[in-house]
């Protein structure tokens, strides 16, 4: 098949070989809290510089590449925020999301991808043991401290969707829960849910911090290990899987699927929040790159169609499937019945 924009070939090969300045240039204007200097009426250089504490030349220059990349707006000498930087870049707002760049950019997931060229070859990561699912490895601290603000939105959202009575005592287990941002707003949307976190014991000491600060800790336990090997106990009305089984393949998300079966009460739920591909497995674009990130940092991780979500709770005797997409449309709520 002849590739009709091949006069664009050259284009497309120097951003792909330079796409890590974008990576830097954004990394740049976080750490010196660029976004968050920009006013709504708008900054100069000398405005951005003064209050960056750093050079006229280098934050003009700075400032001038992200308006290419599209983070700013650059009209005469003025310099303004898009809406999407200012809801998202700018540190006084509650949705800022900047600091996800310390799990993002961490030295574990670029350097996984140092090593790419040989991960293909083998077929799974080269990085050691298990790569990222290696146990009690600290790339889920990074994860837990950074990834809140994205999640709460979704969490949010989830927490309405799941209507749960509000008599009787609701007993929720999150696995492998990370920052707990899903059970813990479940927890604060109704006053009788309950919430058993289980995690590494690295991380749950800042998903409890969490819980505290989110005024849950009454309501809140903890069960330290992994979710294939442990002990999570029986009796829970919902268990939550987030963020979790694409680290997997399908018969490793099988058999915790059933032992998740196994754990709740009649007519208890599973909802599983993850990225999902269509058929295709090249669509949606940005769920389909992912995939490059998990054969690089795990050893048979896999983004899922929602066909084979659907197939494997079947195979782990769960019905009535439904789902959802999640804001901002990186996610999916998959929700279904225990048989």
């Amino acid at each position: 098949m002849t590739d009709s924009n091949s006069q664009l070939f050259p284009e497309l090969f120097l951003e792909a070989a330079c796409s890590y300045q974008r990576t830097a240039a954004l990394k740049a204007a976080i750490d010196l809290e660029l976004f968050t200097s920009i006013s709504r009426k708008g900054s100069t250089v000398l405005d951005i510089s003064e209050k960056c504490r750093a050079s006229e030349r280098g934050i003009r220059i700075l400032c001038d590449y992200l308006t290419v990349d599209g983070f700013l707006i650059k009209v005469n000498d003025f310099y303004y925020l898009t809406p999407s930087s200012a809801m998202f870049l700018n540190q006084e707002f509650p949705t800022y999301v900047g600091g996800e760049l310390r799990f993002l950019n961490s030295q574990t997931l670029m350097g996984a991808f140092k090593h790419l060229a040989e991960a293909v070859r083998v077929g799974e990561t080269v990085l050691p043991d298990d790569g990222v699912i290696t146990e009690c490895h600290p790339i889920w601290e990074e994860f837990a401290l950074s990834m809140v603000p994205m999640m709460q939105r979704p969490a949010n959202l989830i927490a309405k969707l799941l209507q749960f009575d509000t008599e009787g005592k609701i007993k929720v287990l999150d696995l492998a829960a990370r920052h707990g941002i899903f059970g813990i707003t479940l927890a604060r949307h109704y006053p009788n849910v309950e919430v058993v976190a289980m995690d590494w014991p690295n991380v749950l000491s800042i998903t409890t911090d969490n819980a505290i600060k989110m005024g849950v800790s009454n309501r809140f336990s903890t069960i330290p290990g992994n979710p294939f090997d442990e002990d999570f106990g029986v009796g829970y009305d919902l268990v939550i899987l987030a963020d979790y089984l694409h680290q997997f393949d399908i018969l490793a998300c099988e058999k915790l699927l059933k032992k998740v079966n196994a754990a709740l009460v009649k007519d208890g739920r599973v909802v599983i929040i993850d990225f999902v591909v269509n058929e295709d497995r090249i669509s949606p674009p940005a769920q389909a790159k992912l995939n490059l990130s998990l054969l690089a940092s795990t050893p048979n991780g896999d983004i899922h169609t929602i066909w084979e979500f659907e197939k494997m709770l079947k195979n782990s005797n769960f019905h009535r499937t439904e789902s959802n997409s999640l804001p901002p449309g990186l996610y999916q709520m998959i929700l279904s019945y225990k048989s």
